[in-house]
Parts: structure tokens; C-alpha cells; sequence
């Protein structure tokens, strides 16, 4: 055990925005790219990416479909098992 360490835990927004861009690389696009894609500031992306902002269902429809795969499968990655 590591003593005076503790581990954090990830947002459900951190965690949402690796997915994002994990796909979005995979695509091999740029934020900019991506963001005229779905029709969103570069900045916001950026915001997103880094978990500093929550999308409202409606941006999550946006980003999913630009990025060709489902909600169910983009938010799917937001649940930790870590208790």
C-alpha cells in the first residue's frame, strides 16, 4: 500500500470526453475538423474533450452521429465499476 497517495476517481465528464477523443482520433481528425462536423466551436470541443463541460442530450446527438457510432456507445464508457 501506498501511503499519502489516494486515488482519484474520473468523472463521468472526464471519462465521456477521453471517448470523444479517442474516436475522433481514431477518425483522424483534428478538433477543428471535428467541430465543423458537427457543427460546434473548436473551443467547446476542446472543453468537452477535457471533461470540463457536460454536452445536453441534444449536443450528444450531434457529437454521436459526427462521429458515426451511437449514444449508447459513446456514453457507455462513462461507467466505472470501481466502487
Amino acid at each position: 500500500m501506498i501511503v499519502g497517495m489516494t486515488l482519484q476517481r474520473r468523472t463521468p465528464e472526464e471519462l465521456l470526453g477521453d471517448a470523444i477523443r479517442a474516436r475522433r482520433a481514431g477518425l483522424g481528425w483534428s478538433q477543428e475538423d471535428f467541430a465543423l462536423a458537427c457543427g460546434l466551436h473548436r473551443t467547446y470541443i476542446s472543453q468537452l474533450e477535457r471533461g470540463k463541460k457536460s454536452p445536453t442530450l441534444r449536443t450528444l446527438c450531434m457529437l454521436a452521429r459526427a462521429l458515426k457510432v451511437s449514444i449508447v456507445n459513446l456514453v457507455r464508457s462513462t461507467t466505472t465499476t470501481d466502487k
